[in-house]
């Protein structure tokens, strides 16, 4: 994973109207946290800090800092929940050589098999991987999977150094056929059919 640099600059106002006005410049508040500091104030470039974020777990080198620069990652965006423009984030400081545990998106590639219908469970999974090496994707060849086919987290080709951190059984996709699912609700459809024929042959009570 590449590192994207970006430079923040000290925040010492703080309330609604203080992140008002630095979101009308351009700039986003941020929160810099992490092994045990204390918690850094700080503002960042709206647009390079969006450019940045379109990228999932993007670590971020932030300079300008008392301290020099810091690796971080992103924890929290907030948007603004009508308009999408980012509210404010937190970073969390990271170290080269750490392990950090993140939410990697699953992708699939490939095509179905013929009659076949994607049934996809996960969308993301928990891994844990070292902080300049982690992965923007994981991802599910559809191809190499025959009808009722089953993917589990254990099941995931992951890169080297990475592991799993959430629950390893549990179901990312499967492989479903839709003949048979069409066939049950044709099923469904003549019981019902025949339910109604039943009801009019059905005399009149006198």
């Amino acid at each position: 994973m590449s590192e994207v640099r970006i430079a923040a600059e000290p925040r010492s106002e703080f309330g609604k109207g203080a992140a008002r006005r630095t979101r009308r410049a351009g700039k986003v508040p941020a929160v810099l946290y992490g092994h045990g500091t204390d918690p850094q104030h700080i503002t960042l470039p709206g647009h390079e800090l969006m450019l940045a974020l379109k990228t999932p777990n993007v670590l971020l080198l932030v300079s300008g800092l008392s301290d020099g620069d810091e690796l971080a990652l992103p924890k929290d965006v907030q948007r603004d929940p009508l308009k999408g423009f980012l509210e404010h984030v937190d970073l969390l400081l990271v170290k080269r050589g750490e392990k950090v545990t993140v939410d990697i998106p699953v992708v699939t590639t490939g095509d179905l098999v013929s009659g076949g219908q994607l049934a996809q469970e996960l969308t993301v999974v928990s891994l844990e991987a070292e902080a300049t090496h982690i992965p923007t994707e994981i991802t599910v060849d559809l191809s190499t999977l025959a009808e009722g086919a089953t993917v589990l987290v254990k099941d995931l080709a992951l890169p080297r150094g990475v592991t799993i951190a959430g629950d390893e059984d549990a179901l990312v996709l499967q492989i479903t056929g839709v003949q048979e699912v069409q066939v049950e609700g044709e099923g469904e459809a003549a019981e019902a059919e025949a339910g109604e024929e039943t009801t009019e042959e059905a005399p009149a009570a006198e």
